[in-house]
C-alpha cells in the first residue's frame, strides 16, 4: 500500500517535463524490460494456455487503462484530491472480487465500504465548490474501475502462479507496444526535461509498474482480494502526507479529517467477515 501511494506523489513530479501517453509508454518499458531480466535469470517456463486470457485482460487494465488514467487525472487535479479519490478503489475491488474470484463480503463490510465511498464522495463534492465532478475526477474514476480489475484478476491468477510471475508476465507482454510508442513519441526536446520528472518516471516505472506488484499480489493470496482491497483504504492518508515532501502541496485541514474519516473505516473493515468461495 506505502508503496503503491508514491504514484500519485512520482507521476505528478513526471508529467510536467513527460506527456501522459509518452510517461505510460517509459513506466510500462522500464517495468517490461525489468520483468524480461527476472523471468530470463529465473528460467521460467511460458504459462499454460489457460492463464494467457486472463494474463491479457490484467495486464490491459494495469499496463495500459491505469497509468495513462493517472497521468490525465494529474495534470488538472492536486495529488492530494487524486489521493482522496482513489478512497473508492477499496468498494471497486470488493466488487470485483465478488463477481470475478467469487469471494463473498459480509453486509458489515460492504457497509464500512459504502462508507468510505460515501466520505470520498463527499470530499469531490465540497473541493469542487458543489460544480460536481471535473475531468480529472472523470479520469480517475477511470484509474478506479481499471485498479480494481487489475487486482482482482491479478489476484486470481497469482494463486496458481507466483505473484512476481504474474506481473512480470504481463509487463512483458505490454513490452513491444511500449517500445513502439516510445520510440514514435520521443520528443525533441527531451534534454530539456527536468530531473524530477526523470525521479518520478524512474519511481512508476519500477515500483508502482513492477515491484509493488510482488508484495501486493502475495498478500492477495494469503488473506484475499477483498481484504486487500480494504487495506487501500489507508493510501489516500498515505498519498496527502506525501504530497507535503514530494509535491510541495500545502495540507487542508479539511483534507486530514476526510482522509482520517476513512481510515476510522478500514479499521471497521478489516474486522468484517468475508468468505471466500
Amino acid at each position: 500500500m506505502c508503496l503503491f501511494a508514491g504514484t500519485l506523489p512520482a507521476t505528478r513530479l513526471a508529467v510536467p517535463g513527460i506527456e501522459p501517453l509518452l510517461l505510460t509508454a517509459m513506466r510500462v518499458s522500464i517495468a517490461g524490460m525489468a520483468g524480461l531480466a527476472v523471468l530470463l535469470a529465473t528460467r521460467r517456463r511460458l504459462p499454460p494456455r489457460l492463464l494467457w486470457p486472463g494474463l491479457l485482460a490484467a495486464g490491459a487494465c494495469s499496463v495500459f487503462f491505469f497509468p495513462l488514467s493517472v497521468a490525465l487525472a494529474l495534470m488538472t487535479v492536486p495529488v492530494a484530491h487524486g489521493g482522496i479519490v482513489l478512497g473508492v478503489l477499496p468498494l471497486a475491488t470488493a466488487a470485483a472480487a465478488a463477481l470475478i474470484a467469487h469471494e463473498r463480503p459480509s453486509l458489515g463490510f460492504w457497509l464500512a465500504s459504502v462508507a468510505g465511498s460515501i466520505i470520498v464522495l463527499v470530499f469531490i463534492y465540497r473541493q469542487s465548490g458543489g460544480v460536481g465532478f471535473a475531468t480529472g475526477d472523470l479520469f480517475l474514476l477511470v484509474t478506479v474501475v481499471s485498479g480494481a480489475l487489475a487486482y482482482t484478476l491479478s489476484g486470481r491468477l497469482s494463486m496458481l502462479m507466483p505473484g512476481w510471475e504474474v506481473i512480470s508476465w504481463q509487463v512483458i507482454l505490454g513490452l513491444p507496444f511500449a517500445l513502439l510508442a516510445t520510440w514514435l513519441l520521443w520528443p525533441a526536446d527531451i534534454a530539456h526535461v527536468p530531473a524530477s520528472s526523470w525521479a518520478g518516471l524512474v519511481y512508476v516505472g519500477l515500483v508502482s509498474q513492477y515491484t509493488a506488484f510482488f508484495i501486493f499480489n502475495a498478500a492477495m493470496v494469503r488473506i484475499g482480494i477483498a481484504h486487500v482491497g480494504q487495506i487501500m483504504l489507508l493510501q489516500p492518508f498515505v498519498i496527502v502526507l506525501l504530497a507535503l515532501p514530494v509535491n510541495h502541496e500545502a495540507i487542508r485541514l479539511e483534507t486530514l479529517l476526510f482522509a482520517a474519516a476513512v481510515v476510522v473505516v478500514v479499521f471497521i473493515g478489516q474486522r468484517m467477515r468475508v468468505k471466500r468461495c
